[in-house]
């Protein structure tokens, strides 16, 4: 079991919250559009420090722990590309103008770092009290694996998120976006502008994320640190690699197979492992090297193939994938 020291957590979240300052005073006190070398200099940035702090880690607490955070960095990284879909999507949809991407992106970042704390939390104390919750995530994973191979060809539909719709039901909303401003007053009367409503959507999708994210993590490492390790590591980088693949994620037309195939891996070695712990001793367990290789094959098979997809079909374009079907526009009006 990996001991953390007070200092230990301390100094992480230490890091971590200077990282999130710095990432909140470029996107959002200096609000202008980002190009590609920008953020190509910010994604090698924050990919450098996830993977410095992991040698670090390692080197302190053993490679079999520096291993579970590597892998528990890559599983939670290709899980936020396929969130970068929907961020896309919910941007193209309110039509945010590009200079005020990144301060939603930022908060959106922010919220979602809140929640994982909060899922990371729970998954733990559930796990630590009750070993079925093993057979439950597992479960979780592969349901979710399923739902998203049926309708990976699908987007998420904005129109159909319940705190969006009550959102604009319930408060009076701006015409524009009042220079970026997320509340406002319009003839003395406070108003929420469709940046306020942008951020509600990604907060609430963030939430989504977060239910399918954790146990899959739990899935390569049972320990709580580094599971917050990865999560927050992998979320931090996510408002420069928002601008430097939003042109590509396109091409990634294979992407919501390869993670279905990793959910339902990393489902099915939870579900193995409660049969190891509670009903079969026997039962074979899933090493963290053989999880490991496993989701670096799926992803390097998955991209090359995106890749050779779209180059010999330029007509074929990626989709962020569904939890369920969409309704027709007759459903929608009944």
């Amino acid at each position: 079991m990996l001991e953390v020291t007070a200092l230990g957590w301390t100094l992480t979240i230490g890091v971590i919250v200077a990282l999130l300052a710095l990432d909140l005073a470029v996107g959002v006190l200096r609000p202008h559009a980002v190009g590609f070398r920008e953020a190509a200099v910010w994604s090698v940035f924050y990919i450098a420090v996830a993977i410095a702090f992991g040698f670090v880690f390692a080197s302190i607490a053993g490679w079999d722990f520096g291993a579970q955070y590597f892998a528990g960095y890559i599983v939670e990284k290709s899980l936020s590309v396929d969130n970068l879909f929907v961020f896309v999507i919910i941007m193209s949809t309110f039509a945010v103008p590009e200079k005020y991407q990144q301060e939603v992106l930022t908060f959106g970042i922010i919220i979602a770092l809140v929640l994982r704390v909060i899922f990371i939390a729970l998954g733990a104390t559930l796990l630590s009290l009750f070993s079925f919750m093993f057979l439950i995530f597992g479960l979780l994973l592969v349901f979710t694996a399923v739902q998203l191979f049926r309708h990976r060809d699908e987007d998420p539909d904005v129109d159909d998120n319940a705190l969006v719709k009550a959102s604009r039901r319930l408060l009076p909303v701006t015409d524009d976006y009042v220079d970026g401003k997320m509340i406002t007053r319009v003839d003395g009367r406070r108003m929420v502008t469709p940046l306020f409503i942008v951020l509600i959507a990604i907060g609430s999708s963030d939430l989504l994320f977060a239910l399918d994210s954790i146990p899959a993590v739990f899935g390569v490492t049972s320990e709580a640190y580094i599971v917050f390790a990865a999560n927050a590591f992998a979320l931090l980088g996510l408002r420069a690699l928002f601008f430097l693949v939003k042109g590509l994620l396109d091409r990634l037309v294979y992407l919501s197979t390869g993670l279905s195939l990793i959910l339902a891996f990393i489902g099915v070695k939870l579900i193995l492992h409660w049969l190891h712990e509670d009903v079969w001793h026997d039962a074979p367990e899933i090493s963290t090297p053989v999880s490991l290789g496993v989701i670096l094959v799926v992803l390097t098979v998955t991209t090359v193939a995106s890749l050779i997809k779209s180059r010999n079909d330029p007509a074929a374009k990626a989709h962020a994938g569904s939890m369920r079907a969409h309704r027709t526009r007759e459903e929608k009006r009944s």
